[in-house]
């Protein structure tokens, strides 16, 4: 099988579809049915496109305890990020060259 025979969609169309997303609060697998994208592409996009500001600011909470939800998961994100980039920070600080 080879790599990258996909097709290719073009930046505005990622963010169109992530805002489409987000804006109507639907599942990524319902979005990925009626379009006919690949789930995990689309999971993707939203990972990728989802914190850009001019998509940001589109999402929407049904309540502050969704908004908390939201911003908790982030903050682990981002912990879980640190995390990493602490333990690969160490491992290059002591391995000899």
């Amino acid at each position: 099988m080879t790599k990258g025979t996909g097709k290719r969609y073009d930046e505005t169309f990622k963010k169109e579809t992530v805002k489409y997303i987000l804006e109507n609060n639907k599942p990524v697998a319902q979005v990925a049915r009626e379009t006919g994208i690949n789930t995990n592409t689309l999971h993707g996009w939203v990972k990728k496109y989802g914190e850009q500001p001019e998509v940001k600011a589109v999402q929407t909470f049904s309540s502050p305890e969704a908004e908390l939800k939201a911003l908790q998961k982030q903050l682990r994100d981002l912990e879980e990020e640190n995390e990493i980039l602490k333990k690969a920070m160490h491992y290059f600080a002591k391995s000899p060259r």
